[in-house]
């Protein structure tokens, strides 16, 4: 029996090693919130963030979601690969009147951080008549 439990610690231990040595996927962004500023309604605008994988697996993105309908994410649906980039676009096209506005983008992925949230803000503003 002892020599089954010596046995059984010294592949649970091997396992545990092989597994620490490798480094999963993870973003690093550029940045992870952009201001707009002030844009015209009804007008859509777009951002890209763009990001690198520093870690080691290829990084998969599962999901993209905007936290409204006024929110469009676009995403690289290919696996990056460590020292690669990608790029999430996000498209706002505000239709109320005029205000400040924040948005979220939740990322989900394979990555070290499963879940990432980037954020877009700014102020809509009437167009100008002529």
């Amino acid at each position: 029996m002892k020599k089954i439990l010596v046995l059984f610690a010294f592949v649970l231990g091997l396992g545990l090693a092989a597994n620490a040595q490798t480094k999963p996927a993870e973003f690093k962004f550029e940045s992870e919130t952009h201001d707009f500023g002030k844009i015209v309604l009804n007008k859509p605008v777009t951002y890209d963030f763009k990001y690198t994988n520093v870690g080691e697996a290829p990084l998969i993105i599962t999901k993209a979601e905007a936290s409204c309908g006024c929110t469009v994410p676009k995403y690289t649906s290919t696996p990056i690969k460590k020292g690669e980039t990608g790029v999430i676009s996000v498209t706002f096209n505000a239709a109320a009147g005029p205000s400040t506005f924040s948005k979220a983008v939740t990322i989900t992925s394979n990555a070290k951080t499963p879940i990432k949230v980037l954020y877009i803000k700014g102020e809509t503003v009437a167009a100008s008549s002529k």
